[in-house]
């Protein structure tokens, strides 16, 4: 499995938020409100993923945990992490990285469309949800790309001794 490229998720969110303002273009007056639920939704995974990518992360590469430093030497290092669960892990943080990408990109459309009717109630209540729901979708892929990143196997001495020579050639 390759590594999410930010450029593509990007890519997608434009792609997706053209389209959707093409089809809302026309057939916004037969939506209901939006619901402002996705919000914390979003930013309760991005919360979730995000402290999984730090744990995975720190337990990874051996680190200590927070407030932890003065005793490292002391404490043995972190249990080592079960390699399908860290390969699973990685998957659901590509997953999600693609799904919040096409979420933000739906919202940032919602968003495009309403600008111009803003003087009404209804327009403005939701702009300034699928406003709020992009920027939780951005946040979620912030947090799934550090997920993913995380889940990288970190490379030994000798690959790092490796690459150095490599770059120096």
């Amino acid at each position: 499995m390759k590594p999410s490229r930010p450029l593509f998720l990007i890519a997608l969110v434009v792609v997706i938020a053209v389209i959707t303002w093409a089809v809302l273009r026309s057939a916004y007056l037969s939506l209901p409100p939006l619901p402002w639920t996705a919000v914390p939704t979003l930013l309760l995974l991005a919360l979730g993923e995000g402290f999984t990518g730090l744990n995975v992360l720190r337990r990874l590469r051996h680190r200590p945990g927070p407030g932890r430093a003065q005793d490292a030497h002391r404490k043995p290092a972190p249990k080592p992490l079960d390699p399908m669960a860290v390969a699973r892990l990685a998957a659901l943080g590509k997953a999600s990285a693609h799904s919040a990408a096409v979420i933000a990109g739906i919202f940032a459309g919602f968003a495009a469309s309403l600008v111009s009717s803003l003087d009404k109630p209804t327009p403005r209540y939701d702009f300034f949800v699928s406003g709020g729901t992009f920027l939780a979708a951005a946040v979620l892929v912030a947090a799934a790309l550090l997920l993913e990143y995380a889940c990288r196997v970190p490379k030994g001495p000798d690959e790092e001794e490796r690459d150095r020579g490599a770059s120096r050639a």
